[in-house]
């Protein structure tokens, strides 16, 4: 058996504020399931909730603990975009391939209010207040601009509207933006408690889920596939790789892991503003996204204000990384000055190659779901009913995310510096306004 994988703990101010966790026990001995997750994350617990809705019974491997990956780290932001807008998926892939990863867009924002309704998850504080999308120049605007006008030509949506400098600074207290695009739908949320509370609830129901138990390896033995656990084996007819930026964790899901390019994704919170310089920023309790390549977001979470961006930070949490993100924060906000910052953390945004979540199989007996680009919450957590029904062999359509198999990063050995170069290149673009 293999050993165990370190995992250090992450200081964030999610795991600070979570409510009661959900202990799970490390599996052991021999098990036979009907299908084995690995992976016990926003796609991994999804995919357990629509199985046994098709009466199988699924397991749930994780690693770690619950939310130790990207559905413990992120931002909180439930978002139904993709890093492709609608328009340019039309004028690539067509007009009804657009419409249809629009409609899926909606629909895993919806899901997660499903969710949270299903299984009771108060603590997941979510909160369906929209999203504002902060152009940081006049040509970003201008392509805000046209993207609206789109969506309202071609799919009849209109939750988006533009907003004016003015409006943008009532919205945000900056004079940063030239204007902005306000999306009615997509919310925040506390994304620790709500991936806890999806375990709370699969587990009240009986589903089995299994914390601290890494997959070393998977086998064919006749019409099982066996999978090899530190202190156990599980013999399970299918198998749902659900790992996503986390897949190089073990040799037993490295299909995946080269086909997704880690970008490393950090954010910080300030101390508790009630009182302080800084507590009427963000009033209405959105997320914010600015239009850069290297984006930048920020929140409030109850009287904190957290302020994220991505860039080519290694392996590890860089104090140069956290030092600029403070210093863009101040810049933006300088009522935020005198503030001080409590939590800082780190994680992996899982990329892919065409900027599209992808799901599908590597064989007749293995599935994946991986790649989510940054809008996991909503995306990620909708995943599962499409995993099931693959897993039962249907073909769910679900436009570009299921069109194509996933590919391999072609420079996957170099694949560090080279988001290091594409990170410093994305950044002068940013520099120069293009």
């Amino acid at each position: 058996m293999a050993a165990r994988p370190p995992f250090p703990d992450i200081k964030s101010l999610w795991q600070e504020t979570a409510s009661s966790r959900p202990a799970f026990d490390r599996l052991s001995g021999d098990r036979r399931f009907d299908v084995a997750i690995i992976g016990g994350g926003y796609t991994g617990l999804s995919a357990a909730r629509y199985l046994a809705r098709r009466g199988l019974s699924p397991v749930v491997l994780e690693a770690s603990r619950i939310g130790w990956g990207a559905s413990g780290r992120n931002g909180g932001v439930v978002s139904g975009k993709f890093r492709l807008s609608f328009s340019d998926i039309a004028a690539r892939y067509g007009l009804e391939t657009a419409r249809r990863m629009h409609d899926l867009g909606i629909e895993a924002i919806d899901h997660v209010g499903e969710l949270v309704d299903d299984y009771a998850i108060a603590a997941a504080d979510y909160r369906p207040t929209g999203s504002l999308r902060c152009a940081h120049n006049q040509l970003s605007l201008d392509g805000l601009k046209k993207e609206v006008e789109w969506l309202r030509g071609s799919l009849g949506d209109h939750a988006c509207t533009i907003l004016s400098p003015e409006e943008m600074e009532a919205e945000t207290g900056s004079r940063d933006f030239v204007g902005g695009m306000l999306n009615a739908r997509g919310g925040v949320i506390h994304p620790l408690n709500f991936v806890l509370g999806m375990a709370a609830g699969l587990s009240a129901a009986g589903i089995a889920i299994h914390e601290k138990t890494p997959v070393a390896a998977f086998r064919r033995d006749g019409a099982s596939i066996v999978l090899e656990t530190p202190d156990g084996v599980v013999s399970a007819r299918q198998v749902v790789i659900a790992t996503n930026s986390y897949s190089d964790l073990t040799p037993a899901t490295s299909a995946v892991r080269k086909s997704i390019i880690p970008f490393r994704s950090a954010m910080i919170a300030t101390e508790p503003l009630t009182g302080r310089p800084g507590a009427s920023l963000l009033s209405q309790g959105r997320s914010y996204t600015e239009t850069r390549r290297m984006m930048r977001w920020f929140r409030k979470a109850g009287d904190r204000v957290m302020y994220g961006g991505r860039g080519a930070f290694g392996k590890a949490d860089s104090e140069s990384a956290f030092a600029a993100l403070h210093k863009a924060m101040v810049r933006q906000f300088p009522e935020l000055a005198s503030v001080s910052v409590t939590h800082r953390w780190s994680g992996l945004v899982a990329m892919t190659m065409d900027s599209i979540p992808h799901l599908g199989r590597l064989d007749d007996r293995v599935v994946y779901a991986v790649g989510y680009n940054g809008t996991g919450v909503a995306m990620a957590s909708n995943m599962g009913r499409y995993v099931a029904a693959m897993v039962a062999e249907q073909s769910p359509d679900l436009g570009l995310l299921t069109a194509e198999p996933l590919k391999p990063v072609p420079f996957y050995p170099i694949r560090e510096p080279a988001v290091r170069l594409v990170a410093g290149w994305y950044q002068f673009l940013d520099a120069i306004g293009r």
